[in-house]
This record gives C-alpha cells, sequence and structure tokens, in this order.
C-alpha cells in the first residue's frame, strides 16, 4: 500500500504540505492542470528552491492578484461542487472544508451555514485544500500519516484581532481529531510564532492517521515556509510502501450507516457511486422497515478510519440524511496480490487470494474479460475460461 508519512517537526500549512508533496515528485504540471479544473482565476503559482540549515526542498507559494478573501461554507462547497475535479478529490477536499467549517463555527458560536471564511476563504488557502488532496490523488497515494505536529507559541494577528497560537480554529481541529502535539524540544529555544495554521491542521486530521506505520520509504520531500527559525523550517513528508497484507490481521475502518426513508429510489445507484468514489471499501442497501411501518433502506458503507470524514461527506452530500452512526469495526481478510496472464484472446489481470502464506483461490478480472470477449466477438466465459486455466498453476504457490 502506499502511504505518506508528514513529519511536522516545524508545523505545518498548506503551501508546506504541497511544497514537500512537490519535493517528493508530484508533477507542478499535473498539479496545474487539475487545478485549473476549479474554474478560479486571479491567482498564479510559483516553485521555487530553497533551504535552510544544509537542507534544501522547495517552496510553493500562490500568488493572488484579485481574490473576493471572505467566502462562506456553502459558496466553497459549490465551487468544489460544480468543478470538473475527480470525484474522489472533490470529496476529500469538501470533508477537509467542512472540518474546518465545523471548527470556526464552533470557535465563532455560529451555525455552520452562516460561517465565513476568512483567512481560509481566499483563492489561495481554495488552492492550497485542493492542491493537496489533488497531490496525493496524483501520487496515488492510499493512506496518509503523521506525527505530532509542532503547533509554536504567543500570538497571531487574524481579521478577528490578536489571537493566542494555536489559533482557536487549530486548536479546535486537533482537539476533535483527538491530535497528539509534539512538546518543544529540550535543547531548542522557544520560537514564539504560528507553526501549525488552520488549513495545515485541517488537511493533516481530516485525511491523516496520527500513528507512523511501518514502512518502505521511496521518496523524501521538504515542503519549506518562509519564516526564518532556529531550525529548518520545513515539512517533511516520506512516500513509502506499507508491507503488504498480511493473513488474519484486522485494519482499522469504521461502519458509516443511515437510514433513509424519503429519498427518490433512482438517486441510490449514482449514492453508491459516490461513496466508492469517497474511498468506501465496500458499500450496500439493505430494505428495512422504520417506525409507524414506514418502508426505508439502511444504507452502510465499510472505509478506512482516517477516511471517515471524506465518506460520510460523500453520504451526507448525496443523499437526504441528516446524518450518520459510525463505528468502529474490525475484518480479518485473505492476503490478495495480482498477476497478469496471456490468454488467447489477450492480458487478463488475476487477483490471486492467500491464506498462511500460499495461494488458495483465483479470479480473472471481469472488465479485462469483457473488454476482451467485446473486441474479439466471443462470449465472456471463453475469456475468464482460458485465463483462469492459465492462472491455475498460481494455485498452492507461496505469496
Amino acid at each position: 500500500m502506499k502511504i505518506a508519512y508528514f513529519d511536522p517537526f516545524s508545523g505545518a500549512s498548506g503551501d508546506m504540505i504541497l511544497g514537500a508533496l512537490l519535493d517528493a515528485g508530484l508533477s507542478l504540471n499535473a498539479l496545474t492542470t487539475e487545478l485549473s479544473k476549479l474554474g478560479l482565476e486571479g491567482y498564479s503559482l510559483a516553485v521555487e528552491r530553497t533551504g535552510q540549515h544544509g537542507i534544501h526542498g522547495t517552496r510553493f507559494t500562490v500568488t493572488v492578484t484579485d481574490d473576493a478573501h471572505s467566502r462562506d461554507w456553502a459558496t466553497i462547497r459549490e465551487i468544489i461542487a460544480e468543478s470538473d475535479l475527480d470525484a474522489p478529490v472533490k470529496a476529500a477536499a469538501t470533508a477537509v472544508f467542512e472540518r474546518l467549517a465545523h471548527a470556526e463555527a464552533k470557535v465563532h458560536d455560529s451555525d455552520i451555514d452562516h460561517i465565513h471564511f476568512h483567512e481560509v476563504g481566499g483563492v489561495d488557502a481554495i488552492v492550497d485544500i485542493c492542491g493537496a488532496c489533488i497531490g496525493l490523488a496524483l501520487l496515488e497515494i492510499e493512506e496518509v500519516y503523521s506525527g505530532a505536529p509542532a503547533t509554536g507559541s504567543g500570538f497571531a494577528q487574524s481579521m478577528h484581532g490578536t489571537i493566542p497560537v494555536p489559533a482557536p480554529a487549530t486548536a479546535e481541529l486537533l482537539a476533535s481529531a483527538n491530535a497528539p502535539i509534539a512538546a518543544p524540544a529540550a535543547n531548542q529555544p522557544e520560537v514564539r510564532a504560528e507553526l501549525l495554521t488552520p488549513t495545515g491542521a485541517a488537511i493533516l486530521t481530516t485525511l491523516g492517521r496520527f500513528t507512523r506505520p511501518s514502512f518502505v520509504p521511496s521518496a523524501v520531500g521538504y515542503g519549506f515556509g518562509r519564516m526564518e527559525l532556529p531550525w529548518p523550517n520545513a515539512l517533511r513528508v516520506w512516500i513509502g510502501e506499507t508491507a503488504g497484507e498480511s493473513d488474519g490481521t484486522a485494519d482499522g475502518e469504521v461502519l458509516i450507516e443511515t437510514n433513509i426513508d424519503d429519498m427518490n429510489p433512482q438517486f441510490f445507484a449514482p449514492l453508491l457511486d459516490a461513496l466508492f468514489a469517497a474511498g468506501a471499501l465496500d458499500a450496500w442497501l439493505t430494505p428495512i422497515t422504520m417506525k409507524k411501518g414506514r418502508p426505508a433502506t439502511l444504507v452502510s458503507a465499510i472505509a478506512p478510519a482516517n477516511k471517515r470524514q471524506v465518506v460520510e461527506s460523500a453520504l451526507i452530500e448525496h443523499s437526504s440524511t441528516l446524518g450518520a452512526r459510525t463505528t468502529p469495526v474490525e475484518r480479518t481478510k485473505a492476503a490478495r496480490t495480482f498477476e497478469t496472464v496471456a490468454t488467447r484472446f489477450g492480458d487478463v489481470r488475476l487477483k490471486l487470494r492467500s491464506w498462511n502464506g500460499r495461494v488458495i483461490d483465483l479470479a480473472p478480472e471481469y472488465d479485462d474479460c469483457a473488454a476482451l470477449a467485446k473486441a474479439n466477438d466471443v462470449p465472456i466465459r471463453e475469456v475468464w475460461n482460458d485465463a483462469h486455466r492459465i492462472g491455475e498453476s498460481y494455485i498452492g504457490r507461496r505469496r
């Protein structure tokens, strides 16, 4: 599984996250192309190599030429929803902003639908958050992890005046996610500055899990901030692969459910599509009977724990529900690997299922078989049977 592990030893911000991803191999051209799908104007992007204290990396900058700095949650949600971004990116970006909206609403004692984003409502913040979601998708990151972030100390200036560091919205984001906070290093001087911004906190607490898994790194990137500090003012990201699924392991996953009795039945199919696009591992519908004998539908989805908010957001956005129930679940899974075999019709991928270290079953991929059956004008069973026959040589092998 491909992962990104963020090491926020000097905090994090939206531009530092994008700088780190770019430094770790994200293509600027691909990022720029995807960001254009937002339909936003009045900004430009700049990427430069920089370094501090002997460490070099990338600084990412969004320069805004014309912008209405304050936008409410509904406006930002509409910008993302009406964009041409891929569905998983839309879901992730919406979840980040929604989490931020809840934090801001609590801090300002306001209703979420009427909360106005000030510092994080501008084009630069929208680009940072959507760009981070785009970058993770382009790098094909399946899971995001983070270390305990440094937050800084002292006071900062905002649209509301002088506020303590970490900013109230940042503090609320960390608390609502039960995120750990890094203690100041004993051998470092205290720096009175804001290291972790609300944008950085929203991205990490929504998309990331605050633990460090065992993984094999393939790339390291540094995204630099603008302050000069007694240490490198950078966010480090590791890109790597975790070990393959082991037999009989239980993952950190959640079951998300809701009962619906007032939605057009035609809307359930696109709802399931949206749940899968948001990262659900599985999703299904169950007919149920609610109070007063009303027929209804139970919508269920299993998702990785770190994608809970993204999948919940997709469920609420694409259905008539007012909320969802979420509970931790454990699943025992057989290991899965893939191989490609050459049939007389063309190449077909095989999904191999293993238990106790040996392959016990296989299944040709339906989409491959269907495409080859159509191209060769033969029944799909002929393609499937040919792929399965060749794949039987894998049965019993150690994996």
